[in-house]
């Protein structure tokens, strides 16, 4: 293949949330493996995502989308109308300032910013793009380990928490209304990494991680149902 003829691909992604950190190397690791790259960046100014598509033209391109404007959604979706999408994978997502606070100490504007990013927008995004997807598929989300019900048993967190295990919850509404699809539907628990929302103090590092979390996207391709597995693809508790 020749790397930068976008006719020979293995696929194409839309990958939400790709300007930096885990987005942006999941958009180089996909580009890696022969992917086409559809990356979104919330604002308008200069990405690393932008210095990824340089380097590889024809290979990756660049849409803006703030997952928290339905207006945006619906405006990606009819600039992407009649591409076909094989992976519909977002990224996007946030974590409270102080992640100390208790539900008790949280302000309710800091409550609802990251409920909006991290439950309600990412679900908006599906709804708004489904159509766009291949039928045998992928739609997926970075979810957390931490949004387990089951697994939380020391506290912390408590609002990232929360609003990932929301997330979770809502995937599985949405699972329970697709019922059939043969589309795989999938919630990533990638551990803690070293990135900007993950801090310096993280142990894993992106070098590491990425190519395992896109390796167990490649894998579970063609599986319909929904799962909710880690890096490794073993199956995180709900």
């Amino acid at each position: 293949m020749t790397q930068n003829d976008p006719r020979e691909s293995a696929g194409t992604i839309l990958l939400v949330g790709a300007s930096r950190g885990l987005g942006h190397a999941m958009a180089a690791e996909f580009i890696e493996q022969d992917w086409i790259v559809i990356g979104t960046v919330r604002g308008t100014g200069r990405t690393l995502l932008h210095d990824l598509a340089d380097a590889h033209p024809g290979r990756v391109e660049i849409e803006q989308l703030d997952i928290t404007q339905p207006d945006q959604i619906a405006a990606l979706r009819q600039r992407l109308s009649g591409r076909r999408i094989d992976i519909l994978f977002v990224n996007a997502g946030t974590a409270n300032a102080d992640q100390d606070e208790t539900i008790s100490e949280v302000s309710t504007s800091e409550f609802v910013r990251v409920m909006v990013t991290n439950a309600l927008s990412p679900m908006r995004v599906i709804e708004g793009l489904q159509d766009l997807m291949s039928p045998t598929g992928m739609i997926g989300i970075m979810s957390s380990g931490q949004g387990s019900v089951a697994n939380n048993v020391k506290g912390g967190h408590e609002i990232y928490r929360s609003s990932k295990a929301a997330l979770n919850q809502h995937m599985r509404s949405y699972a329970a209304r697709h019922a059939g699809d043969p589309r795989a539907l999938l919630l990533v628990a990638p551990g803690w990494i070293r990135t900007d929302l993950g801090g310096p103090n993280a142990p894993f590092g992106v070098e590491e991680t990425v190519p395992q979390i896109v390796t167990l996207l490649l894998a579970q391709l063609g599986k319909p149902g929904l799962q909710y597995l880690d890096r490794e693809g073993r199956t995180v508790p709900w």
